[in-house]
């Protein structure tokens, strides 16, 4: 990704901001439209942009040259798309388990003057993504495949936020509900999907591809969502805060994280009482001593070895892929994402 795509990536938001705040269909008075526009920027740029620019990037990849502008400004659209969703998500997610802090920075509904109007402010950033499709893809012949992605990529992930909650708080701190195969739903539907396959898929559609004859396209991208996952899991524990930008507290969270899961599956009768009685608890020496025991299993090399394993599988299965257009989108993903240290 350049510097001058990333530029221009930047440019189409405050296009698409300037519509959203100017949309024809609500009166906009001056409160209202500060009110969305702060919101705006708060919430939806402040990331890596990873998710949008993926849009970008894996045109290019699928077309095999220059991009026109028109190319440039509707590929960056649908990636503003994506990271709008991503928006949504987060500020809802924030309310719910009470977070405090999003991308170095209060969350949104810890604002003073924000609080719960947040949870309508989520509902708003929902409803952007319709709003842009609309004014910039309503003539395309692919615009209804566009709506119907986006409909059900945002249905799986709030499904797999659901059974993230219902898995973290029903199950009032019981560790016997957690297992890898629960790991792996969670993470699937609640992540996978919208940061790995709908960018992808934004591109496809873009290019003229059905996604129906891509099926394998979305397998693959899903187990590398997986895998990515797996190492925030791990970095959360073992990578160094200054370097990922935030402070691990899957611990002190009862996460169902890929450690505890694989914790659980390791450890004998003693280690895992040890578990039992320290995870999920917020006091530093409980914490202190799960990852005591996180260094007894030797857990570090366990993900060392599930890492090049998924690796290997990973390749193999892209390799496999008649198109080389498609094998350079899913290369390029696995090549930003393998033994990444943030």
């Amino acid at each position: 990704m350049t510097t001058d795509l990333k530029s221009k990536f930047l440019q189409v938001y405050d296009t698409l901001k300037s519509e959203l705040i100017n949309d024809p269909a609500f009166e906009f008075d001056d409160d209202s439209r500060q009110w969305v526009e702060k919101m705006l920027d708060y919430n939806v740029p402040g990331g890596k942009l990873n998710r949008g620019l993926s849009v970008v990037d894996s045109y290019q990849l699928l077309k095999g040259g220059e991009l026109t502008e028109e190319e440039i400004f509707l590929s960056s659209a649908l990636g503003w798309c994506v990271e709008w969703l991503q928006a949504y998500f987060l500020v809802l997610d924030d309310i719910m388990d009470e977070s405090h802090t999003r991308r170095g920075q209060p969350c949104w509904f810890r604002l003073p003057k924000v609080g719960m109007i947040a949870a309508n402010d989520g509902i708003i950033l929902r409803n952007h993504v319709p709003r842009i499709l609309k004014k910039h893809f309503r003539g395309k012949p692919y615009y209804i495949d566009l709506v119907d992605l986006f409909n059900e990529v945002e249905f799986q992930t709030a499904s797999g936020q659901m059974i993230d909650l219902i898995t973290t708080l029903v199950g009032e701190k019981d560790l016997s509900k957690y297992s890898l195969s629960i790991h792996r739903r969670i993470v699937q539907y609640k992540t996978a999907y919208y940061s790995f396959y709908l960018p992808v898929a934004c591109a496809l559609l873009m290019f003229g591809e059905d996604l129906e004859k891509h099926v394998e396209v979305k397998d693959v991208l899903v187990e590398m969502g997986t895998y990515f996952q797996v190492q925030d899991d791990y970095l959360d524990c073992f990578g160094a805060p200054e370097v990922i930008g935030k402070i691990g507290t899957d611990i002190e969270d009862f996460k169902c994280s890929w450690l505890v899961v694989k914790a659980l599956e390791l450890a004998n009768e003693e280690q895992k009482k040890v578990l039992h009685d320290n995870y999920g608890k917020k006091d530093s020496a409980s914490v202190a001593k799960v990852k005591e025991l996180y260094h007894t299993l030797n857990l570090q090399g366990v993900f060392e070895e599930y890492e090049s394993k998924s690796y290997e599988k990973l390749i193999t299965s892209i390799e496999a892929h008649p198109s080389k257009a498609v094998q350079a989108v899913l290369k390029s993903f696995l090549g930003k994402i393998y033994k990444r240290q943030k």
